[in-house]
């Protein structure tokens, strides 16, 4: 199922010390990773899911 995920994208607020996610999308999920540990686990959620926390993130803004 992860190696659907292509593409990872670290975000643009990420700073120097390397406390950061990565997120990679496939056809029905979202992947997030550590991206110091990129070898590591990755949690995987379905599209739809993730669009919904995005979308409270911005409502919690």
């Amino acid at each position: 199922m992860t190696s659907e995920l292509v593409g990872w994208k670290k975000s643009s607020y990420s700073g120097v010390e390397g406390d950061c996610v990565e997120v990679a999308a496939a056809p029905e999920i979202v992947g997030v990773r550590d991206s110091k540990d990129r070898d590591g686990d990755v949690l995987v959620f379905p599209q739809q899911r993730w669009a919904d926390f995005l979308a409270g993130l911005r409502r919690s803004r």
